[in-house]
């Protein structure tokens, strides 16, 4: 009667928690299942022992006429319930099943009221095989068949207290029997509402999980598109750079090392263009290094985020002879490279923006790990600014049109908040994408 789970839920056990699923839900009905299946055999075969023990004390038919009706049930119901299940679904069929077996059970208590106890078997089947407001009939009938065998049969109707005794017994069993009823008919329908409530709840968790799992895949995929834009911007930054520094000084080099040629037989000029051009060499040595660097955090190298943030503001402040702390909250996890290596230029860059325009005299940096973004906060007690004048002035303000377009390059927001008088405070959320998420 039952099919496979298609649901998940849990219950609380004591202080554990155990997996329940619609198929714990549908026990009851399993159980009525095996119930109809085999209690009727059952109670045939007791009623029948004991039917052919007080043969000799009651008086009734033959008792072979109550074998033979004994067999007849247990076929009939062998046919209808254990041969044939699917015909449970069948409400005509099981129509004339039910009111065949209530035949039976009447023939059987009138051979010797002990059937009494195969009567019980009526309920069971009353569930069964009817449906809706046919089980009441199924019921009321059964609970007055019980009855007439409690009351010693029917040569017990043949007298008035006979009837009125039959009568008590029979209100008392039909008002039991339709409270059982009424209590099994709202336990199913609270039965089939927890089934469709966690079918609906599966359904949730499944989209759920689904979006989550897509929310992955847009997260990773824009964070290969934002590389891919990095990667352009780095390659013009990188010829920026170069044009303007390296370039320029080696331009600057040759210049000299020419000039120092054509005044040879002059020392102390030829000394003097020697000099400019190893102070140019020395620069352009010191620029390369720099944009080299601006590639990949060196601090990253064989250190955690917090570790290499934590050397950063060390080193910044024993430079500046600036008090500066740093605290990291959630729990730490590997990021994506370019997650950690992003972040860590954007706490250079606000603590170089600390050193040269805020006049602070502390400096404080959280680092914060969610479940779907980190974020970089550093606060300083400087001389602050207005955030919206320098939005309407175009520069940007203080190196921020910098941070703000190295963190859109991974999908990352850049806030700022500050007041004149009342220090600077800068937050730097990213997606939390972890370390491997991306080739």
């Amino acid at each position: 009667m039952t099919g496979p789970a298609t649901g998940v839920a849990y219950e609380w056990r004591g202080r554990g928690m155990r997996r329940l699923s619609i198929e714990d839900l549908d026990g009851w009905e399993r159980r009525l299942d095996s119930g109809v299946k085999w209690v009727p055999y059952v109670a045939l075969g007791v009623s029948l022992v004991l039917a052919i023990l007080t043969d000799a004390f009651l008086p009734g038919p033959p008792i072979a006429l109550t074998v033979v009706l004994t067999l007849v049930a247990a076929a009939w119901i062998f046919f209808w319930v254990n041969l044939h299940p699917a015909w449970s679904e069948r409400r005509v069929l099981m129509g004339i099943y039910f009111v065949v077996l209530l035949g039976l059970i009447a023939a059987l208590i009138a051979c010797s009221p002990v059937f009494g106890f195969f009567a019980f078997a009526g309920y069971l089947n009353a569930v069964y095989a009817l449906r809706g407001r046919m089980v009441v009939f199924g019921v009321v009938t059964t609970g007055a068949l019980s009855s007439l065998s409690q009351i010693g049969g029917f040569p017990t109707l043949g007298s008035l207290p006979g009837v009125a005794s039959y009568l008590v017994v029979a209100v008392f069993n039909i008002a039991i029997a339709g409270a059982l009823s009424l209590l099994a008919w709202v336990t199913t329908e609270q039965a089939e509402r927890r089934k469709r409530m966690i079918g609906q709840l599966n359904e949730t968790n499944t989209k759920l999980e689904t979006a989550m799992a897509e929310n992955a895949g847009l997260h990773a995929q824009l964070l290969t598109q934002a590389r891919e834009a990095g990667v352009l911007d780095e390659r013009a930054r990188m010829a920026g750079e170069i044009h303007d520094t390296i370039a320029q000084g080696l331009a600057g080099i040759i210049t000299q090392l020419e000039a120092a040629d054509q005044v040879e037989d002059q020392p102390a000029d030829r000394r003097r263009h020697l000099d400019t051009a190893a102070g140019l060499a020395r620069e352009s040595l010191s620029e390369a290094r720099r944009s080299v660097r601006n590639l990949q955090p060196e601090q990253l190298e064989g250190a955690t985020l917090p570790e290499a943030l934590a050397g950063v503001v060390q080193r910044w402040s024993d430079l500046h002879g600036l008090a500066a702390e740093i605290t990291t909250t959630g729990t730490v996890r590997p990021m994506h490279p370019e997650i950690e290596g992003t972040l860590v230029r954007t706490a250079q860059e606000a603590l170089t923006n600390v050193a040269k325009h805020a006049g602070a005299s502390r400096v404080g940096l959280t680092l914060s790990y969610m479940e779907d973004q980190v974020t970089l906060d550093v606060r300083d007690d400087g001389v602050g600014f207005e955030p919206a004048e320098t939005v309407a002035s175009g520069d940007g303000g203080f190196g921020l049109k910098a941070m703000r377009q190295r963190l859109q390059r991974i999908a990352g927001l850049l806030e700022v908040e500050s007041e004149p008088g009342g220090g600077t405070a800068i937050s730097a959320s990213v997606p939390a994408i972890p370390a491997g998420s991306v080739a």
